[in-house]
């Protein structure tokens, strides 16, 4: 899920790949909803943003992508550290 860039004028934005996997947006998109209702630094988060101007849809598409980053470490590191079965 690369990120694109989606500006348009004065406004300079990524976002995810739509022609990526669509099971795979949809699981970002219930994590950071989860994380928006439960986590407190999601939500102070969200509330940064929203005093910076940011609209709730740009805020999630920012956390979407900072949740995909974390997942794509994690499997990254847990594919190296796995012994290898021969």
């Amino acid at each position: 899920m690369a990120p694109l860039e989606a500006s348009s004028g004065k406004t300079v934005r990524h976002r995810l790949n739509p022609g990526g996997d669509r099971k795979a947006n949809s699981a970002l998109y219930t994590v950071v909803i989860s994380r928006l209702r439960h986590d407190p630094r999601t939500q102070a988060y969200m509330a940064r943003r929203t005093a910076e101007g940011k609209s709730k849809k740009e805020i999630i598409r920012c956390l979407k992508r900072y949740v995909a980053r974390e997942l794509f470490a994690i499997l990254t590191a847990a594919r190296t550290s796995a012994p290898v079965v021969t």
